[in-house]
Order: structure tokens, then C-alpha cells, then sequence
């Protein structure tokens, strides 16, 4: 017998921290598993992230308008491909906190997307709140891959 949903495809929003690779990781497992996907993100360039809104709208005296500008600048991103997204992704990494992580996931959760959580085990007791919301916590991009994997073509 034939997996089902073999021809499904998948838009999949890849949220969170910008440091690592995981995003690479999780595109080249679709690649390797040639999965019908579409991975979306945030813009990961952080200097282009900060500085969008007074490039494009004018310069600001002071920083929190600064970031006000440009918070509204990403968000026309952000807020549309999370409303496309049939998968959220969002990744919570060791070196910083991310707040935006944390608002695209409760944002997620909101719109009644499903919700994948990937962050290190030592994070669990920090982000209960945000793990209960998802459908499935993941420690690896692999795992991802997997999850996904089983999401489009049911197979292990």
C-alpha cells in the first residue's frame, strides 16, 4: 500500500534564534527526504532585522522608536507568513533569550497553527508554558525532519 498524502505539500515557518544552523539542518533533511516543503523565516540578518524600519521609513532620534519602526517593518513579514504557515516551527537556542521566539509561537498558538517547539532539554521547565501549546517538542532539527516526514507521508 501506498503512503497517503504523498502529494501533500507543506508550508512550514522556521521562528527563533538566529545563531546556529538549525534552519540549514532542517532544509537539507527536506531536501535529503525530498519532502514537498516551502521553509519560510523571519529575515535572520540581524543588522538588516534592527535597521528595516528606519531604512526604509527615515531615520529616529531615539532607539525605541528605532525599534518600534522597525518591529512593525518586520512584522508585515513576520505576520504574513505565519498566516500561511501550515507548520510552525519555532526554536529556542542556548545563547540568548528570544522574546520574538517566544510572541511568533504564542502568536502561532492564536491562530490555531500547528506548533513545533525545538529547543535543548535544559530549557523544558522555562518554556512548559510554550511546550504545552505545541503538538510536539523537539531537542534536534533532525527531529523535525522527522516530524514532518510523518506529517506529509506517514512513514517512520
Amino acid at each position: 500500500m501506498e503512503p497517503q498524502n504523498r502529494a501533500m505539500h507543506l508550508n512550514v515557518y522556521l521562528s527563533g534564534e538566529i545563531h546556529t544552523d538549525w534552519r540549514d539542518r532542517i532544509a537539507e533533511g527536506v531536501r535529503a527526504h525530498e519532502l514537498r516543503v516551502t521553509l519560510t523565516a523571519p529575515v535572520t540578518d540581524h543588522p538588516s532585522s534592527d535597521d528595516c524600519g528606519v531604512h526604509i521609513l527615515g531615520a529616529e532620534d531615539q532607539g525605541a522608536w528605532k525599534d518600534h519602526k522597525g518591529a512593525g517593518v518586520n512584522a508585515l513579514r513576520t505576520r504574513t507568513l505565519l498566516g500561511k504557515a501550515d507548520i510552525v516551527v519555532v526554536r529556542f537556542g542556548e545563547k540568548y533569550r528570544q522574546w520574538n521566539a517566544a510572541f511568533d509561537a504564542g502568536y502561532a498558538a492564536a491562530l490555531g497553527k500547528p506548533l513545533i517547539v525545538l529547543h535543548p532539554e535544559e530549557h523544558t521547565h522555562a518554556l512548559k508554558e510554550v511546550d504545552r501549546a505545541a503538538l510536539a517538542v523537539a531537542q534536534t532539527p533532525e527531529q523535525v525532519v522527522q516530524l514532518l516526514r510523518y506529517a506529509i507521508n506517514g512513514e517512520l
